[in-house]
């Protein structure tokens, strides 16, 4: 028996484990999940789509008009499932987020998140409204976040690490990049003062370049199957798996 057909054989028991524990939960009330992806033998439920879909409300990076997609949850979720199996791969230890560094990050969504500021998301009964709007409870943001910094700090230790930015390399970007923003006349920041700020953003892009290309290769040397031919275009996309921080 090929590989491939031992995934697609699992795949269909985990299907039919969730029908029958969805069913046997309402007998009035039959819901059928289904497995659309494997990755590396991990499956990925039609429900995990949903619930990406549900939780990008909570993307930074996000156009409050635009609307989430199926095929792009399924993108994300490839590569966070690339990311995971990785990190459990060099460290299976690996160390969960503290509390306070989970508690700061919420904090963050609930006064900068644009959809957070305009819903009021500070005050408890504006975060409440929020949540319920869009289907979500306190303990899944905390768990959603909590994943997510696992991740970046992973990124952070893996590929920052050893980066150097020259001086050469600040100036540049302060002459070709920053004052060009600025309008003629218009009072500008010296280089001293933006130094710091230039240089975040300097390791910033090298940090997802390199990043980038460890995915696209996770994604080369992985056995991704997917299994719901509506979305088999985002198989072949690189992703984003990058989380928002």
């Amino acid at each position: 028996m090929s590989m491939r057909q031992m995934i697609r054989i699992a795949a269909a028991g985990v299907a039919l484990g969730a029908m029958v524990a969805h069913a046997q939960g309402d007998e009035q009330t039959v819901v059928l999940d289904r497995v659309v992806a494997v990755v590396n033998r991990r499956v990925i439920l039609s429900s995990d789509l949903d619930d990406e879909m549900q939780l990008s409300v909570l993307e930074p990076h996000r156009n409050g008009d635009e609307k989430p997609t199926r095929q792009h949850a399924l993108e994300q979720l490839i590569s966070r499932t690339l990311i995971e199996q990785q990190i459990r791969q060099e460290d299976e230890q690996a160390a969960e987020p503290p509390a306070d560094e989970v508690a700061a990050r919420l904090h963050e969504i609930r006064t900068e998140l644009p959809a957070c500021v305009r819903a009021d998301c500070a005050s408890d009964e504006g975060w409440k409204t929020f949540l319920a709007e869009h289907g979500l409870t306190p303990q899944r943001v905390e768990n959603y976040m909590r994943h997510r910094l696992e991740i970046l700090r992973f990124i952070e230790q893996r590929f920052r690490q050893g980066i150097q930015i020259s001086q050469q390399q600040i100036a540049t970007y302060y002459t070709d990049t920053l004052l060009p923003q600025y309008a003629p006349g218009e009072k500008t920041p010296t280089l001293e003062q933006v130094a710091p700020r230039i240089q975040e953003i300097l390791l910033e892009q090298q940090v997802n370049a390199l990043f980038d290309d460890w995915l696209a290769n996770l994604r080369k040397q992985g056995d991704v199957e997917i299994l719901d031919p509506t979305l088999e275009a985002a198989a072949g996309q690189s992703g984003d798996g990058r989380t928002s921080p």
